[in-house]
């Protein structure tokens, strides 16, 4: 699925626009699923890489991530979704790790989506775990 040409994805920091960023994340992962407040909002944010989705002035999806190349808070607001805003965000983040000259990068996916990370070639790893009682499982993607 090719998403809406008018939704662009850059790469942003958290300093210039936190705001956006959480806003969608609250969204989704607190009032959605239900993630307590204080596991969301984990104080790492401000040492990540960002990228923000938007259309026009409209914040619409978000991810993060870490310097190691863990990713992670990929988040998308419901009328969105199933558009590959998503994708679009992870592979930027692929990219820029790339950039960065990461062998490789990881994170933790719910249950749920795992097949969607398989889609951008991720392979998961070690056993299922729970996380702000949501299923897991680790996936990893080799980049070199």
């Amino acid at each position: 699925m090719v998403p809406p040409a008018d939704i662009a994805v850059s790469l942003v920091s958290f300093a210039a626009c936190g705001d956006a960023l959480l806003a969608i994340r609250r969204e989704v992962f607190v009032a959605e699923q239900g993630v307590p407040e204080a596991i969301e909002i984990d104080g790492v944010d401000g040492r990540c890489v960002h990228v923000l989705a938007s259309q026009g002035d409209l914040p619409v999806g978000t991810g993060r991530m870490q310097a190691d190349g863990h990713i992670g808070r990929i988040a998308v607001r419901k009328p969105f979704r199933g558009l590959g805003v998503g994708t679009r965000m992870v592979r930027a983040l692929i990219a820029e790790a790339r950039r960065r000259g990461l062998a490789s990068v990881y994170l933790g996916s719910q249950i749920h989506a795992q097949g969607f990370y398989e889609e951008l070639g991720f392979v998961a790893y070690g056993e299922a775990f729970m996380e702000a009682g949501i299923p897991h499982i680790m996936m990893r993607l080799a980049l070199v």
